[in-house]
């Protein structure tokens, strides 16, 4: 695998672009991927309830190829009831007109301020334009990644080459946003996180099994403040273009995917709004990997846990807590439960004891690991020989100050 400096348009056959249409006052803010070619697509979507109308609409389509995707931020479509629908629909079928594609081709999503009804007469003009501006190279991979963003700030993307087993070289590229309202559970046909990953490699299979599975080890172990967005989808769009034979079952191929999916849900929990620490739970000894993740996600999920690092307060109590309120078996004589960064580490509970006393050598030394930017907790079960991770980062006071103040 060759990891480079590339964004969207990277693998053959896809262009993409971005455009400020209106919603936001200044900002990008209509995203458009396309294909030259229809791609084979697996999608998954948020669980939560409360769905935004995009997500409504992708569910009924249910597509199983998409040639292009448009994605407008500053404004989620969400609890809009039936004009809700209808935009989203219009923005599908405005797509594929101005493309000159069948409207079941093409996808939807947006995210921003929920409640609030589209715009449609300034979208109605973006979307042409976006059209129009669509290109392949380093500026169009920016203004796309961009578009997408609302409280994020930085844009988010990733680009990686594999090589297959017949000898055919493939890209996979990839563009995701978030920083707030971030734990996903994503779910094939069921931050905000809106995440579009394309490969120009050739995929014969359905690949939704797969597409989870790529979720349930990325995004979906990922958490900013606990909240599942209404409006949370990731798509997977595979055109075929770099030839060859299918990758359906190349191992090297799926690593490529999973590394360009990890990548990009890092760089959400990097970008958490009002974060100022990596926090990464490294979860040994679970009986199986789903627990080790229920474990690593229960953890990296809690406020107490979060609020505790930004503080600098090795409280552990607050994480061996957060593991008994998740799904994974383990004996607490046991547990062994160490801290780390790149050059510390300090072990603060072990066989059913804490090894930190109040002011002892070892609390300082807790204290000195969690100043750091890059927080390591890593925890041992004893209940088996299954591993998982999850990563997050801490509630900050700006977190309060950002949410507090986002509509206003």
């Amino acid at each position: 695998m060759e990891v480079f400096n590339g964004g969207i348009t990277s693998p053959k056959g896809f262009k993409a672009a971005g455009v400020h249409s209106g919603i936001k006052k200044e900002k990008l803010d209509l995203a458009m991927v396309f294909s030259e070619v229809p791609a084979r697509c697996a999608i998954a979507y948020t669980q939560n309830k409360v769905r935004a109308a995009p997500i409504d609409v992708m569910m009924k389509k249910d597509p199983k190829a998409l040639q292009a995707l448009v994605i407008n931020s500053g404004n989620a479509n969400a609890i809009t009831g039936s004009q809700g629908i209808y935009d989203a629909n219009q923005m599908v079928l405005l797509t594929a007109q101005t493309l000159g594609i069948k409207d079941h081709l093409v996808g939807v999503a947006s995210t921003g301020v929920i409640s609030r009804f589209l715009p449609m007469d300034k979208i109605s003009k973006g979307i042409p334009n976006a059209v129009k501006a669509l290109g392949k190279g380093p500026e169009s991979d920016d203004m796309a990644a961009r578009a997408i963003m609302t409280t994020d700030t930085v844009k988010k993307e990733a680009a990686c080459k594999v090589t297959l087993k017949d000898g055919t070289i493939v890209t996979i590229a990839g563009i995701t946003k978030g920083s707030g309202m971030i734990s996903p559970a994503m779910k094939v046909l069921h931050a905000t996180t809106l995440t579009f990953m394309v490969t120009d490699a050739q995929l014969s299979k359905n690949f939704n099994r797969r597409w989870q599975d790529m979720m349930d080890v990325s995004f979906n172990v990922i958490s900013v403040d606990g909240d599942q967005s209404t409006n949370d989808i990731s798509v997977f769009m595979a055109n075929g273009m770099a030839g060859g034979k299918a990758a359906d079952d190349d191992p090297a191929f799926w690593e490529g995917v999973q590394y360009i999916a990890q990548q990009l849900a890092k760089k959400i929990v990097i970008d958490g709004e009002g974060a100022t620490k990596l926090i990464e739970v490294l979860v040994h000894g679970a009986k199986n990997p789903v627990q080790a993740r229920s474990a690593a996600r229960s953890i990296i999920a809690s406020s107490l846990v979060k609020t505790a690092i930004f503080g600098a307060d090795p409280n552990f109590g607050r994480i061996l807590a957060a593991l008994g309120n998740s799904e994974a078996e383990f004996d607490l004589d046991k547990v062994k439960l160490v801290l780390r960064n790149n050059g510390d580490s300090v072990t603060l509970f072990e066989n059913g004891s804490p090894t930190m006393t109040p002011g002892s050598e070892v609390e300082a030394a807790a204290h000195k690991v969690l100043s750091h930017k890059k927080i390591i907790l890593d925890l041992d079960l004893g209940a088996g020989y299954s591993s998982g991770e999850a990563w997050g980062c801490d509630l900050s006071y700006d977190y309060v100050k950002i949410n507090a103040m986002y509509t206003t």
